[in-house]
């Protein structure tokens, strides 16, 4: 059986293992949960409060990079998958993917490029490149006001940050479409198929009495 991996969470299977073996412990560990969603008929979606503002801000993220990149992107609705992958990009421009994503505050919105690297948004994008044919893919980093339900007891001052410069709330990381990566991708999906029907046919062979 064969499934397709998610672009956002694409990173789970991409470590590499020790020896000869492709998946990492981690990567095993993550698979063995995809074959026990399936068996037992669940999805389980991790919920947060940061992952909470990421959704309830999306569009106010996009408007403040398009003010401040002069430009007129809206949120893509459309799904692509291939043989191996699945994803829903933030941003389909003509030349590049461009990913949205909201900073909880102040203290977490990295304001240089380097600060903002991450394997896991970088695997993300390569997967979104691969899909959309794209040579290029950003991670945009925007940092717009926390709506006041989430904020909670944390310091508000830290969350409240419409009277800053708009232009130094977004701090873009650009990444560069590589098709040996791209490989890897498949290497790693072919991989993680093999371990996925391992532990399907080992929790049947377990639970048979």
């Amino acid at each position: 059986m064969s499934i397709l991996f998610r672009a956002s969470a694409l990173s789970a299977i991409m470590t590499d293992g020790k020896g000869k073996d492709e998946l990492s412990v981690g990567a095993k560990t993550y698979v063995t949960k995809l074959a026990k969603e399936f068996v037992y008929g669940y999805d389980e979606r991790v919920s947060s409060k940061y992952m909470d503002k990421g959704i309830q801000v999306e569009d106010e993220s996009i408007d403040l990079y398009n003010a401040v990149h002069l430009t007129s992107y809206s949120k893509n609705t459309e799904r692509k998958n291939n043989d191996w992958i699945t994803g829903e990009a933030d941003i389909v421009a003509e030349d590049r993917i461009i990913d949205i994503k909201s900073s909880w505050c102040l203290t977490t919105f990295p304001v240089l490029g380097e600060q903002g690297e991450d394997k896991g948004y970088e695997w993300q994008l390569r997967a979104y490149m691969m899909l959309w044919d794209k040579p290029r893919a950003d991670i945009a980093y925007c940092l717009v006001s926390t709506p006041v339900d989430l904020i909670g007891w944390e310091n508000k001052s830290l969350h409240q940050v419409d009277h800053i410069n708009r232009e130094l709330r977004v701090t873009v990381v650009p990444y560069v479409r590589d098709t040996v990566m791209e490989d890897k991708i498949k290497v790693k999906v072919e991989a993680a198929w093999v371990y996925y029907n391992q532990v399907i046919q080992q929790i049947s062979e377990q639970h048979t009495y």
